[in-house]
Parts: structure tokens; sequence; C-alpha cells
């Protein structure tokens, strides 16, 4: 099997200024993924190793440079999973640490649970030796500006919930497994404790070597109300492709429920998609040594492996 990752850093409006470094962002992610693959590393390994960056980026609304809840503080949300066996892991509303998909990993193998919430997260995090970092650290200037604004009297949070990004990698491995991986920091100006998609397994992420694997973004709540996820897989059990199953599931959510995200996906033969109904989601792809990446509908570059590690190096 030959491997693919496919990486979204958050569907939405991305302001003009904000446009290359978010480009920059999902394709270091999927080179890295994709680097993981290609020595041989698994789905799970790949999807981490591209989320995380991502979550180290501050342009993206996860980890560093997530957004702040009613009282101004960082809560985060992430899931892995592996298609092989069903396995999955999950943590919502944590605190103080820089990458909340490596501890959702950890549930997912070195617990019998699949959810950590709050507390108890932190607890776990403790036990298995992630450092606790303070919180300030994971706060940008931009999230705290925005949390500002939306605290005005006449702000409208929703205005503001247009471009913010949750981010996700997808993948098949050499062996073909499949595995996702999708993190978030959530709305701004959330209630505190507020769970989102992210952590709820069949809404925010999924994965099945029987069919394939898929991770969203968008508006929560709406994308939980129709299990956007697992409601892609089945449109492609029932023999779909990764682009006809994304594009049928994104336009029942705004039909049924009015909400508006998107997804990345990839089926048990590889054959990947990038979609969604919002104005813009920055995504990447890297199949066959080749790069594709994008922000706006029908935008897609294409570059060699080698060719983007090159400009890279330079600074993309």
């Amino acid at each position: 099997m030959k491997p693919v990752i496919v990486v979204h850093g958050g569907a939405g409006r991305i302001f003009k200024e904000r446009e290359e470094g978010c480009r920059a962002g999902v394709v270091r992610a999927a080179l890295r993924g994709y680097s993981v693959l290609k020595q041989g590393g698994s789905a799970v390994d790949a999807v981490e190793e591209a989320v995380r960056s991502m979550e180290d980026d501050p342009h993206f609304n996860a980890g560093c440079g997530s957004v702040l809840n009613e009282k101004g503080e960082v809560e985060m949300d992430a899931i892995i999973m592996d298609g092989k066996n069903l396995d999955s892991g999950a943590v919502s509303a944590v605190k103080c640490i820089a990458n909340p998909i490596k501890l959702a990993r950890l549930v997912m193998e070195k617990t019998k649970h699949m959810l950590l919430t709050d507390h108890g997260a932190h607890l776990f995090a403790k036990a298995m030796g992630i450092p606790e970092i303070p919180g300030e650290k994971l706060i940008t200037e931009r999230s705290r500006e925005r949390w500002k604004k939306n605290l005005e009297p006449d702000s409208n949070p929703e205005e503001f919930q247009k471009d913010l990004g949750t981010v996700g990698a997808v993948a098949i491995d050499s062996e073909g497994n499949v595995a996702c991986a999708t993190s978030t920091g959530g709305l701004s100006n959330k209630l505190i404790g507020r769970v989102g998609d992210t952590a709820c397994i069949g809404s925010g992420g999924y994965a099945d070597n029987h069919s394939g694997a898929t991770s969203a973004t968008g508006h929560g709540e709406s994308i939980m109300k129709v299990v956007l996820a697992r409601l892609i897989l089945y449109h492609m059990e029932q023999g779909m492709s990764p682009e006809v199953a994304a594009d049928t599931a994104l336009d029942y959510m705004k039909t049924r429920v009015g909400g508006l995200g998107g997804v990345i996906v990839v089926n048990k033969a590889g054959e990947w998609a990038a979609r969604f109904s919002t104005k813009q989601m920055s995504w990447a792809t890297v199949k066959d040594d080749n790069l594709h990446y994008g922000i706006y509908a029908g935008e897609k570059h294409i570059k060699s492996v080698d060719e983007a590690l090159a400009s890279e190096r330079e600074g993309f």
C-alpha cells in the first residue's frame, strides 16, 4: 500500500494576512506526517506527528494559539483513533499542556477508557509525566484580543467564530491501516466546560480499516448533531468516493441543521478528499511523493515532496 496523509488547519474564514502562515503550517504538518509513513511508521504515529506540529503553530486554534473561554482561559479537546481495532483515546477541557493529542494517545494506549476530561485528564497527564506548562504560554496576543472584543456589550461572538480552525489529520500506512487525529481550542468565549465535536468519537473524527478515516472541522454543535465523521464513512461503505461522501454529508449538515464545516477523508484504497462548505479551509496532502495543498475552493497547488522540503528549509 502506498502511504497517504491528509491534514487540515480548520474550516472557516482565513484573513488575508494569515493565509501564508496557515498554508505553510499545513504543508509542514503534512510533510512531517508523510516522513513518518515513509520511514515505515504507522498511520497513528503519522497523524499524531502532523497534529502535534499544528498544535505547536500559533496560526491554528489548537495547542498554542487556542481561543479563550468566557473566563479568558484555554480549554482544549483532542481525539485519536486507530482504524485497525477501533481503539480510540480522547481528552476534553484540558488546560496547561502543550500537546493534547499526545495525551489523547496515552488515554488510548495506557487506560481502558476512551475519554478523560478536565481534572481527571490533568491527573492522568501528571501520572504519565507530561510536563505542565503555564496557561499563559498557550495564549497568543490574537486570542486575547478576540476574547476582549467578544466581551464588549455590542459584540457578536458568532461573527468571530467564522475564522477559527480545529486541526486534524488522516492517514493510511504501508500496511493498509488508517487513523485519524483531531485537536482544537474550541469556540471563542465558550462557556467553561463546553466540549464540542472534536473529543466525541464519530463526530470530530473516526477511523475504520473497513472503510477509511476522516477528521472534521467547523461548527461543533452542528457536527455532533449529524455525527459527521461517521456519516461520511457510512456513505463510503455504500460505495461513494471520498469526495462524493464528504460533499453529501456536508450538504446534509447544511440543509438539516444549518451548519458549515470541512472534512478530510482517506478511504481504504488510499483515495483522498479535502472538502468544505465554509469560505475556506487550509489543507494539504501527500501521496505518491507529491504534495497537494490549498485554502480556497478549487485551489490546488502541486509540488514534488523534494521541492517542498527544499522550500521548507528556505522558509517556504
